[in-house]
């Protein structure tokens, strides 16, 4: 995971800010968070069980 942050970094997607030992990223922009939470919504439904094609209708409600 910290490679595919770091890469995301070097991007200019995500920015990091350290909290001791702890490294806190921060999506950039309105784009990319609109990723994040399409991607998190795929995954928290494939951990329900719902069919891919029921996604779609998931997300235009």
């Amino acid at each position: 995971m910290s490679q595919h942050l770091g890469k995301l970094r070097l991007a200019g997607l995500v920015t990091v800010r350290r909290e001791g030992r702890r490294a806190l990223y921060t999506a950039r922009g309105g784009h990319v968070r609109r990723l994040v939470t399409e991607v998190l919504q795929a995954a928290s439904h494939r951990v329900q069980g719902i069919p891919e094609h029921d996604l779609s209708r998931q997300a235009s409600r």
